[in-house]
């Protein structure tokens, strides 16, 4: 038997079950979507899901930039 009928033609979910927002840089360490764009994945569009799998190698970056780091004063107060 084929798994054929199964198959879809759409764009795969760039998700690598490592979900874990990163709280400066406001995205997902694993698969480095935002929130609202995790959350509405199944309900958008090939051309959308292909904007967002084009934006995300440039955010990496993100992630060990300065700006995104949390400041040494919020960490204090946890």
């Amino acid at each position: 038997m084929s798994d054929e009928i199964w198959s879809r033609a759409e764009v795969e979910s760039p998700c690598t079950k490592v979900c874990v927002i990163h709280p400066g840089a406001r995205i997902c360490v694993g698969c480095l979507r935002t929130g609202d764009e995790i959350a509405g994945w199944s309900t958008m569009t090939p051309e959308a899901r292909r904007e967002i799998m084009a934006a995300l190698p440039g955010r990496a970056p993100l992630l060990t930039a300065r700006s995104a780091r949390p400041s040494a004063r919020r960490r204090a107060k946890s």
